[in-house]
């Protein structure tokens, strides 16, 4: 990178959402989502078809990785939020993705500890 421009570059960085695990933050007024408002009808409409005991066809993904309920969404946290929340768009991975507004509503609701 040139020199000149690290310095934008790094400002630019500043102003993007978090995007690991590591980086993620509850707003400092916490969330008024929590797992019945939001995250169980999330979980349902994208994760479910792949990632639920029920799923009739798994579509490759791993048998431990089970969403049905809310122990079991805390229990993979860092990984929904590292490939399905804010800019991490890796999951699902189909015609149907969530709209960013919801990403950002999962990172929100993760980040607080999936209440």
């Amino acid at each position: 990178m040139k020199p000149w421009l690290a310095p934008g570059f790094a400002l630019l960085l500043a102003g993007c959402p978090a995007e690991s695990w590591d980086e993620a933050e509850c707003p400092p007024e916490g969330t008024d989502l929590s797992y019945e408002t939001f995250g169980q009808e999330f979980m349902q409409h994208y994760c479910q078809t792949c990632h639920s005991s029920f799923a009739p066809d798994r579509k490759g993904a791993p048998s431990d990785y089970v969403f049905d309920t809310r122990e079991q969404v805390i229990e993979w946290i860092d990984r929904i939020y590292e490939r399905s929340a804010g800019d991490n768009v890796s999951m699902p991975p189909g015609p149907e993705d969530p709209p960013q507004a919801e990403r950002d509503d999962l990172a929100e609701w993760l980040a607080c500890g999936a209440p």
